[in-house]
């Protein structure tokens, strides 16, 4: 009998480590493209159920990283479709101190504000592109794979996002 509890042990075991070391890094990748606490930890949820449902591709722990990424990132650019907006909140608000000053806090936000005022003009997928090589400083072949399309595609959405991005900081500075 303990030879049949043994391998769903094994299992669960291997599931629960591919979690936990993944987790945050997923969270945040989804957080940077969906601008929401909430909706972020929705969809890392749900990439991770996504991903569990094919154990046979977590056998090598680097092709499940990237495969993983991959799921985590067409979850969010489709959910951003879907809703064909994009809510944002405070990260921060999760991990707050006190030490700053209201008119720190004030400033800090009207900042954030003006930012994703300017990455919601983005499409989806230029927003996913322009973060994951700007932000997370991704090389475009690791963006192209994350994003099932060709370094040309990933280099045009950077562009194109780049573009847009700076026509609106032009626009705020007026």
């Amino acid at each position: 009998m303990s030879d049949v509890i043994e391998p769903g042990l094994e299992l669960l075991e291997r599931q629960n480590r591919f979690v936990s070391d993944h987790f945050r890094r997923i969270f945040v990748q989804i957080y940077h493209l969906v601008q929401n606490v909430a909706d972020a930890q929705d969809l890392t949820q749900e990439a991770f159920i996504k991903a569990l449902q094919h154990q046979e591709q977590l056998k090598d722990g680097q092709k499940a990283a990237q495969w993983l990424s991959r799921i985590a990132t067409n979850t969010a650019i489709d959910f951003l479709r879907r809703s064909s907006r994009a809510t944002f909140s405070e990260l921060e608000d999760a991990f707050e101190s006190n030490s700053e000053t209201p008119e720190q806090i004030l400033l800090r936000s009207e900042h954030r504000e003006y930012l994703e005022d300017g990455l919601r003009l983005l499409s989806p997928r230029e927003r996913a592109a322009l973060i994951m090589r700007d932000v997370e400083g991704l090389p475009a072949e690791e963006v192209a794979q994350r994003l099932n399309c060709s370094k040309a595609t990933v280099r045009s959405h950077i562009a194109n996002g780049r573009t847009k991005f700076r026509r609106y900081m032009e626009k705020r500075k007026r």
